[in-house]
C-alpha cells in the first residue's frame, strides 16, 4: 500500500468556502489600485539568483537561508521568488517603463521562503503590494500608506495602528551605524546568538530583534531622529504634517527599520493585536538606491508589502470580516422528468445571469436538495416536482424570507428570462 501523498510543509491548499474569502480579498484588492491609479504587473515565480543577492541584500536572512535556489540544466542559478520590488524593479528596467516617466505598480502573488511553518506564515505564502516610483516628495509616502490604510479600514479591523519611523538616507546612516555599535559592542556578549552575529554585519537588524534576552538593550537604544541629516528630517516632519491633514492616525516608532536592505528615509508598517505576537498586517519603504542598485537610473520609489494569509487570520479573529451574502439559484429537480425540464433552464440561467446556477443531479428528497442549496449559499431554490410539472409552472423559493412564488414552465430561454427579471 503506497502512502498518502499531502501538500508539502509550510504549504496549504485553497478549497471552498473558504477560497471565496481570498476572491473577494482579491476583488477588493484589484478595484482599490485602480481607485488609487496602480495598474497590474505580474513577473516570473523564478528570477536570476542575483536579482536578490543584489537587491535584497547578502545580510538578510531572506538571502542568507530562506531562498529556495536551484540550477537549472543550463547551470543557471535561480530562485524562486522570495519577495516581489526586486522582481518588479527588474521589471521596469528591462521593459524601460522608468523612460515614460513615474509609474505606479501593484501586484497578488505567491513568495516563496524556507522557514519554519507557523502562525500565517508559511513557505509559499501569497503578497499584495504596491510600487510607485519617480517621486522624492513624501506626498509619495503618504498616498502608498493611503492605499494600505484604506483596505485595513474597508475591512473594519478597529484595533489597526500605523507606525512609522525613519532610517535615513546614504549621508546620515553611517552616523546612526557607528551610534548602535558603540551601544551593541559593550553588551555584545549579553545578546542573543542571531544579535552577536548583526552587530557588525548589519547592526540596524538588532533593533528588529523579538529574542527577549535583546529587549533591555533595544529599548535603550539611541533614535535614529537623532542623526537624521536636515533633508531626511524636512522629509519625515512633511510625511507627518500630511498624514494629519489626511487623519490617518499613526505613532513614531524607532524601532521599525524593516527587514531588507535597501529601505531609506521612511519605513512604516500597520499592526493588529488579534493574533498576539504576529502582530503585522502590512510593512513598507521607501527604496530610493534600489533602481540605481540594480543597474537602472537614479529613481526614487517607495511601496509596501501585505501578506494575505495573515491578514484573512486577522479579518478573522477580529470578527470584522460580515458573512457572505447569498447569491444565485439551486435547481432543484424531483425526478428525472423534472432533471429534464430544469436542465436547459440553468444552462440559460448560465448565459444570461450574472449569479451562480447550482444543479444536483442525484435523486434526493426536497429537503436534502435545501440542504445543499444552503451549503452553495444560493438564495433562491427554482422547485419542480410531479406537481409543477403538471400545473405548468415551477416554484422559486426564497431561501432568506422561506417565501414561496410561481413561475411559468415554457421555453428554456423565456423561463431563463423570466427569472433573471424577478432579480435573482
Amino acid at each position: 500500500m503506497s502512502s498518502k501523498i499531502t501538500a508539502p510543509r509550510g504549504t496549504q491548499d485553497l478549497i471552498p468556502p473558504h477560497s471565496a474569502q481570498w476572491q473577494a480579498l482579491e476583488q477588493r484588492i484589484h478595484a482599490l489600485a485602480r481607485r488609487f491609479g496602480y495598474g497590474e504587473v505580474r513577473t516570473p515565480l523564478f528570477e536570476a539568483t542575483e536579482l536578490f543577492v543584489r537587491g535584497v541584500g547578502e545580510t538578510t536572512d531572506i538571502v542568507e537561508k530562506e531562498m529556495y535556489t536551484f540550477r537549472d540544466k543550463g547551470d543557471r542559478s535561480m530562485t524562486l521568488r522570495p519577495e516581489w520590488t526586486a522582481p518588479v524593479v527588474r521589471a521596469l528596467l528591462e521593459h524601460q517603463l522608468l523612460a515614460q516617466g513615474p509609474q505606479r505598480l501593484y501586484y497578488i502573488g505567491p513568495i516563496f521562503r524556507y522557514e519554519r511553518p507557523q502562525k500565517g506564515r508559511y513557505r509559499q505564502s501569497h503578497q499584495f503590494g504596491v510600487e510607485c516610483t519617480g517621486y522624492r516628495e513624501p506626498e509619495a509616502d503618504v498616498e502608498v500608506i493611503s492605499l494600505a490604510w484604506e483596505l485595513v479600514r474597508s475591512y473594519g479591523i478597529s484595533d489597526a495602528a500605523l507606525k512609522i519611523n525613519s532610517i535615513g538616507d546614504a549621508q546620515c546612516r553611517p552616523r546612526y551605524r557607528e551610534a548602535l555599535l558603540e551601544h551593541f559592542r559593550p553588551n555584545v556578549s549579553q545578546l542573543s546568538p542571531e544579535a552577536q552575529q548583526r552587530v557588525e554585519r548589519n547592526p540596524l537588524r538588532l533593533l528588529d530583534s523579538k529574542e527577549e534576552r535583546d529587549a533591555p538593550f533595544v529599548a535603550s537604544a539611541p533614535r535614529f531622529e537623532e542623526f537624521l541629516c536636515e533633508p531626511c528630517r524636512e522629509h519625515f516632519t512633511a510625511l507627518k504634517a500630511d498624514l494629519d491633514m489626511l487623519e490617518i492616525p499613526y505613532a513614531v516608532d524607532p524601532r521599525i527599520v524593516r527587514g531588507l536592505d535597501y529601505y531609506t528615509r521612511t519605513v512604516f508598517e500597520i499592526t493588529s493585536n488579534a493574533l498576539g505576537a504576529q502582530s503585522a498586517v502590512c510593512g513598507g519603504g521607501r527604496y530610493d538606491d534600489l533602481i540605481a542598485s540594480l543597474g537602472g537610473p537614479d529613481v526614487p520609489a517607495v511601496g509596501f508589502a501585505l501578506g494575505m494569509e495573515r491578514f484573512l487570520m486577522i479579518v478573522e479573529a477580529a470578527g470584522s470580516e460580515k458573512p457572505s451574502a447569498r447569491s444565485g439559484v439551486q435547481a432543484i429537480a424531483l425526478g428525472a422528468q423534472a432533471r429534464a425540464t430544469l436542465l436547459p433552464i440553468v444552462a440559460e440561467l448560465r448565459r444570461l445571469a450574472e449569479v451562480p446556477a447550482f444543479m444536483d443531479y442525484e435523486e434526493r428528497k426536497l429537503l436534502a436538495h435545501l440542504k445543499i442549496a444552503d451549503r452553495n449559499g444560493a438564495r433562491f431554490a427554482l422547485i419542480v416536482g410531479e406537481q409543477e410539472l403538471a400545473a405548468g409552472e415551477a416554484v422559486l423559493r426564497d431561501l432568506e424570507s422561506r417565501t414561496d412564488r410561481h413561475v411559468p414552465l415554457g421555453s428554456p430561454r423565456v423561463v431563463a428570462a423570466a427569472l433573471v427579471e424577478t432579480g435573482l
